[in-house]
């Protein structure tokens, strides 16, 4: 695989249109994750209302794989539990291990559009890391 396969056109359409990109007003909870290796930084932002996360938002700066991972998972986990959010990120998080040739899970969705960084280990923490600012703050909400 090369880099040029790596950057899908879904990546590329949520890296130059983020959705839920920016602040987001009365957020109960948020967290900051940064990869100090390459500099991208992420902040999610989620408004919780009992067990289920209503609202979320990011902001940060980074590469195109973080911005449209963070795009995406906005997308993708509003209106879901804790425990089924908790869930899809671990299954993320085990998916861009594994290698290229693996399978993909039906239950990612959108998400399998980052199979590619299965073949460039740097590149899976850029993936990633808006799904550990996630986490973080769920685990500050908890």
């Amino acid at each position: 695989m090369t880099t040029a396969e790596l950057y899908q056109a879904l990546i590329i359409e949520h890296d130059r249109a983020p959705r839920n990109h920016g602040p987001l007003a009365g957020a109960t909870h948020a967290s900051t994750v940064d990869n100090p290796l390459c500099g991208d930084t992420v902040t999610v932002r989620v408004i919780r209302e009992g067990d289920t996360i209503t609202a979320i938002a990011f902001e940060g700066r980074g590469c195109a794989l973080s911005r449209a991972a963070a795009s995406l998972m906005t997308e993708r986990v509003r209106g879901q539990s804790v425990d089924t959010i908790v869930e899809l990120v671990a299954r993320f998080e085990q998916f861009v291990q594994e290698p290229i040739d693996a399978g993909i899970p039906d239950e990612l969705g959108e998400l399998a559009v980052f199979r590619g960084v299965r073949a460039f280990r740097s590149r899976r923490a850029c993936a990633t890391l808006p799904f550990r600012a996630l986490v973080a703050a769920l685990e500050l909400a908890r």
